[in-house]
């Protein structure tokens, strides 16, 4: 797909929006940082050209003023909180924040764990953050909290709270995910440095909503969509209407907080420095559009996946009804349907024709790969291999692996490791495949167009094994699949 989007102008222009910013608020700026920070795929699927690791980059480009925090809630280390897309648990994830951060040259300040109540796996974990020399502070629940300001904003509020010792004049407020208490975070720090004499100031920020785009624009609601199991809902800013006359998109969190921020702003400073929820903002991402059509496709394929994605949690019981309607409903708003994915119809199709499990993969050039069940190879390991055979330029009928080959691996499998599918995962094809490569040119040629197949689509008229997906999504594939198992069995 041709870039919609301008990354290089969005490295420069983000880090010089947020040094701007920095200087509004005497060089001292607490900002929470939504979202990922690095490894930002969602971003770079709706806006083609947007590279995962720009915010990083972006940062790094304001290293020697930065400093980062990260927040955990207690309650997520007491019950062992996992994050899904790594499969690791949010105290775990703190840990490997630090590293990436710090393999990266960014500095790690502190650990802060909020809402702290005497958990011991709290204590635990702040123990082991401390035996690695990381500094560790408590936040604790404050009653009546978010609405008693009064109470929230004086010594008995966020005056418990630990102070964070910060010494850069950026300090980047961030976490293992959602709830995890950033906003608080900064906001006692705000009550801290006022009583120090310091009129340190706050910003977020949050790639999407894109504020300046309109608010039915495919890219905010490929956001939509991607947040359907929180319920976050894109609206106008009626703050930024009221204040400026002028519409801008922001989410329903943020508008339904904003009056307690206000006041707990006027409660802190005297006064709240922010018109709007919208004025607390510093994404330029909007700014660095350069074709919207691009972006617009991009984003309705976007939605098209993450339905897809609900429907297979709810066929698994890890997902809800109302998760499947509330991106139905922004099918319906971006005029899209599934047959939209081409590689959706192409395998469906297949898979009733034989009547058997099929798979679909669309080449970088438009064309469309079909990979089906046989008797040695599953239908993701077939498309697999037929999509490097055609990127390689190699005969339909040549073997890159020979049946002979592959039929000792399937008696490993059956008669030593107990498997009950013979047929080979993606994985065994690709190890398969690179054996035979130091021997046999085709299968060299083959393996080396692997590279080739990142960014590209693919669809499966079943439900994968977790290894199969895992592969998919190392070589960069994007795999929807349709909610229903391949066998009838309760236990899959």
């Amino acid at each position: 797909m041709n870039p919609g989007f301008d990354n290089q102008k969005y490295l420069i222009t983000q880090s010089e929006h947020i040094r701007n910013r920095i200087s509004q608020f005497g060089n001292k700026l607490y900002l929470e940082f939504g979202g990922k920070l690095f490894d930002d795929y969602h971003a770079s699927r709706v806006l083609p050209g947007f590279q995962p690791d720009s915010k990083l980059k972006m940062l790094l480009q304001l290293a020697d003023q930065a400093e980062i925090v990260i927040t955990i809630h207690a309650a997520d280390i007491e019950k062992n909180k996992i994050r899904h897309d790594l499969g690791i648990s949010y105290d775990m994830d703190v840990l490997r924040l630090i590293q990436e951060f710090r393999d990266k040259g960014l500095y790690v300040g502190s650990v802060v764990i909020t809402r702290y109540a005497g958990q011991p796996a709290a204590d635990q974990f702040k123990s082991k953050l401390e035996k690695l020399g990381i500094r560790v502070y408590r936040h604790y629940p404050i009653n009546g909290y978010p609405n008693n300001v009064s109470y929230i904003v004086s010594d008995d509020g966020y005056g418990k709270n630990d102070y964070i010792e910060t010494t850069r004049p950026l300090v980047i407020i961030t976490a293992p995910g959602p709830g995890s208490g950033k906003m608080a975070a900064c906001l006692s720090q705000l009550y801290h440095e006022n009583k120090r004499g310091i009129k340190a100031g706050y910003a977020k920020f949050e790639t999407f909503p894109i504020w300046n785009i309109p608010l039915k624009h495919p890219v905010n609601l490929a956001y939509e969509a991607a947040t359907a199991d929180l319920n976050d809902v894109n609206m106008i800013d009626p703050f930024h209407l009221d204040a400026y006359g002028v519409t801008t998109v922001n989410y329903n969190r943020d508008v339904e907080i904003y009056p307690v921020l206000a006041a707990m702003f006027e409660g802190i400073y005297g006064h709240c420095p922010y018109k709007s929820p919208t004025d607390m903002g510093v994404n330029m991402a909007g700014n660095c559009i350069i074709d919207d059509e691009v972006c617009r496709e991009a984003s309705r394929q976007e939605i098209l996946r993450r339905y897809y994605q609900a429907l297979n949690r709810l066929a698994k019981d890890e997902g809800t009804r109302d998760e499947v309607y509330k991106i139905e409903l922004l099918m319906k708003q971006a005029k899209i349907n599934v047959n939209m994915r081409s590689v959706v119809p192409a395998a469906n199709e297949l898979s009733q024709k034989n009547g058997s499990p099929a798979a679909a993969l669309k080449l970088p050039d438009g064309r469309i790969v079909t990979g089906k069940t046989s008797a040695l190879l599953g239908a993701s390991a077939a498309a697999l291999l037929n999509a490097v055979k055609e990127l390689g330029g190699i005969a339909d009928q040549i073997h890159l692996i020979s049946p002979a080959f592959i039929e000792p691996i399937q008696g490993l499998k059956i008669r030593y490791l107990g498997s009950h599918n013979p047929r080979l995962h993606t994985d065994e094809v690709l190890i398969a495949l690179s054996m035979c490569a130091a021997t046999d040119e085709n299968a060299r040629i083959a393996l080396e167009q692997l590279p080739k197949l990142r960014g590209c689509q693919v669809h499966t008229s079943v439900m994968l094994s977790s290894v199969d997906i895992k592969v998919f999504s190392k070589l960069g594939l994007e795999l929807t699949s349709e909610p229903c198992y391949e066998t009838d069995k309760i236990y899959h």
